[in-house]
């Protein structure tokens, strides 16, 4: 398929800026991909539509406050540098963007807050990119509380107003468990514990894999011909519990739900020679675009996203083309909330 087939009108102020107060309390759209019908829900009506036997996969992974701000040494000048990933804990070492990239060379030192933390830039990757080592003395924990203290948790830019304290808790899934996403897995943000403990009672397994979302998720699609696209590698685990429960659903004809597109791009990821789940870890450079033959989910929960993403053509692979982009009409014409905080999208 084409990027420009994933082009549309999307209103500004569809973008949700803020999220709702209580998370089970956002719209949720149903969407029928064999016939194209469309209901209209709140979240927590989401129990309905699953029962016994039936398999939800939450993305576990826990966004950190990758956004620092900090002064070029000498110069003072203001930079921002955006934590991608760790390349070695012990001499802390990590891959980062730096903006104004232009001012950042190899050789300079960066300080944050009053001097706590400093970092010196080793080598240039991208244009934007460089690899930096911190300077620190302590000790892995006091290393993650001072970033913790110091950064800032990093909203997507298109969410277009400054960060709050509130935003730590709210971009923050209640499955939260292992440190690494520099963005949430944003279709968990509609659960609460309520809601689980509802779907508990119905006899839905809830089981985690982790993938630690990259902004490659994010990165903009720059070719017209999809089949040249390339996607960052995020690093995910399945273990070998969810690999039962799973395989166990896809062999009764259950449903086995992603909760999240980074969810079922783990599980696509590691399947066997059976078409069935394997435990695995590993790194994942998978694209998901129309047309793809699932192999383990049959029921996806994901938010409403941009034009052109990566997300979207996710989401259509799964829905059908068609199907899901008239579904993007009615949402646009029916006022849905798009992006990480707004509503949210059942694809059954």
């Amino acid at each position: 398929m084409k990027l420009s087939a994933f082009k549309f009108e999307l209103p500004q102020d569809r973008i949700a800026k803020y999220p709702k107060e209580n998370r089970d309390e956002s719209r949720l759209m149903v969407l029928h991909r064999e016939t194209g019908e469309i209901e209209h829900k709140e979240f927590k009506d989401i129990v309905d539509y699953f029962d016994e036997g039936d398999v939800m996969v939450s993305n576990d992974t826990k966004v950190f406050p990758a956004r620092l701000y900090g002064q070029k040494e000498k110069t003072g000048a203001q930079i921002e540098v955006f934590l991608l990933r760790e390349l070695n804990k012990e001499m802390k070492l990590w891959d980062v963007l730096v903006d104004p990239a232009r001012k950042i060379r190899v050789g300079n030192k960066l300080y944050f807050g009053d001097g706590e933390l400093v970092a010196e830039v080793i080598d240039n990757t991208t244009s934007r990119g460089r690899t930096i080592r911190f300077l620190f003395d302590g000790n892995d924990e006091e290393f993650t509380k001072t970033v913790d203290a110091l950064g800032e948790t990093p909203l997507p830019r298109v969410i277009d107003r400054p960060t709050e304290p509130e935003d730590r808790e709210r971009f923050q899934t209640i499955f939260a468990k292992n440190v690494g996403a520099v963005a949430a897995p944003v279709a968990g943000l509609h659960f609460t514990p309520h809601l689980l403990k509802r779907l508990e009672i119905k006899g839905v397994d809830v089981t985690p894999v982790t993938l630690h979302i990259g902004l490659g998720t994010f990165r903009p699609v720059d070719v017209e011909d999809l089949t040249k696209h390339k996607m960052d590698s995020e690093h995910y685990n399945i273990g070998p519990e969810t690999e039962a429960l799973v395989n166990r659903a896809l062999d009764a004809k259950k449903r086995v739900v992603s909760i999240g597109t980074t969810s079922m791009r783990a599980l696509e990821s590691s399947v066997n020679a059976h078409d069935r789940l394997k435990a695995n870890e590993a790194w994942t450079d998978k694209f998901i675009f129309p047309p793809y033959d699932f192999k383990i989910t049959n029921a996806l929960v994901t938010n409403f996203h941009l034009p052109e993403s990566t997300l979207l053509m996710h989401a259509a692979a799964f829905a059908g083309y068609k199907t899901l982009m008239n579904a993007y009409q009615v949402a646009i014409k029916e006022k849905y909330r798009f992006f990480s905080y707004g509503d949210a999208l059942l694809i059954i």
